[in-house]
């Protein structure tokens, strides 16, 4: 059993499959976004006010593990904990069928960090209390 920290419930729109009926696998990735920004908001971080502040975070890599597809009209979560190694913050994220609970994704997403344009050794990361 994982544990997870934080978990967010989206929903399949049309536009987001392709011509074979399943949801693109692009547009995970932008599922994947929206659950890391959404856990900075509940954290009462502003990705926006970060960068004003030249702290920019970037996903230096990211690997994806496609269980099962998702198609119009289905809805999912997406749980996510995360882990500090070394300058990078891990964040590994599932997606889960809330149907039927099953394993659609699962993603390691690494993140780094840039302050004033220089890459941070993470210390940021400690200091958002994430």
């Amino acid at each position: 059993m994982q544990n997870y920290i934080f978990e967010i419930q989206l929903k399949v729109r049309d536009y987001e499959c392709d011509i074979q009926g399943i949801v693109n696998n692009a547009v995970y990735q932008n599922y994947l976004e929206h659950a890391r920004h959404e856990y900075l908001h509940s954290k009462n971080i502003s990705f926006k006010q970060l960068t004003a502040d030249g702290i920019v975070l970037m996903v230096s890599r990211i690997e994806m593990d496609f269980k099962r597809s998702l198609t119009s009209g289905d809805t999912f979560a997406v749980k996510l904990r995360i882990e500090r190694q070394g300058a990078k913050l891990i964040f590994f994220e599932d997606i889960f069928n809330v149907s039927d609970g099953a394993l659609y994704l699962k993603a390691k997403v690494d993140v780094i960090a840039k302050i004033n344009d220089k890459l941070s050794r993470g210390e940021i990361f400690d200091t958002l209390n994430l």
